[in-house]
């Protein structure tokens, strides 16, 4: 989860700002979640990707496409997460979330 409600989009980082003992729960919880198994940081990452792009949110995709690229996860690895739903989610899914990964990782058109 980000380190501070400054690295929330706007609308969760004010709710999180409004209710900091919400906030602090949740990143409790999301702690004691990635620490209930023996799967390393970038696996995890790639799957709560997988998770934004099944549950359409553009945020969340947005959200750990953005902490991934920070953390050494190459623009070849994420795409390859929406190749990867093609299967379980459907073609036009597994592009919308391949699209909303590229948001962040295409240089901006000119």
């Amino acid at each position: 989860m980000p380190k501070s409600t400054s690295d929330l989009p706007a609308a969760a980082g004010r709710v999180a700002q409004e209710n900091p003992r919400m906030w602090a729960a949740l990143e409790s919880l999301g702690e004691a979640c990635s620490a209930a198994g023996p799967l390393d940081a970038r696996t995890r990452r790639l799957i709560n990707l997988a998770f934004a792009m099944a549950a359409d949110s553009e945020g969340a995709t947005h959200s750990h496409t953005r902490r991934a690229l920070d953390e050494g996860v190459t623009p070849g690895e994420l795409n390859h997460v929406s190749c990867l739903a093609v299967t379980t989610l459907g073609w036009p899914h597994a592009i919308r979330g391949l699209t909303w990964i590229q948001d962040l990782t295409r240089p901006p058109q000119s």
